[in-house]
């Protein structure tokens, strides 16, 4: 099976940053697409950034400019580089990646269990 757990987050100040990080591990043929979700309190599910194997990179506009999403595949991880933050950037932030694995040959999505995040003003 595949694996992922995020880290990184935590409580900062309006201003501040932090990264997180994505480690992924399991038996996978291929690692393809990964990136970053979010969802705060009484909001619905927000895709943050998303990067392709080719290094493609996506973002949200109320992200654009502040966050930047990286991958290592030697390390099988991604991460997110969160600066200027704001307390609308509250929430608690998913990483995903797609894999294929004997199980699921053709490739299917995974996601971590998430790691909060919480700006203060």
């Amino acid at each position: 099976q595949v694996q992922l757990v995020e880290s990184g987050g935590g409580l900062v100040q309006s201003g501040g940053s932090l990264r997180l990080s994505c480690a992924a591990s399991g038996s996978v043929f291929s690692w393809g697409d990964m990136g970053w979700y979010r969802q705060s309190p009484g909001k619905e599910r927000e895709l943050v950034t998303t990067i392709t194997r080719g290094g493609t990179t996506n973002y949200a506009d109320s992200v654009l400019g502040r966050f930047t999403i990286s991958r290592d595949d030697a390390k099988n991880t991604v991460y997110l580089r969160m600066n200027s933050l704001k307390p609308e950037d509250t929430a608690v932030y998913y990483c995903y990646c797609n894999a294929r694995t004997l199980r699921f040959g053709s490739g299917m999505d995974y996601w971590g269990k998430g790691t909060l995040v919480t700006v203060s003003s």
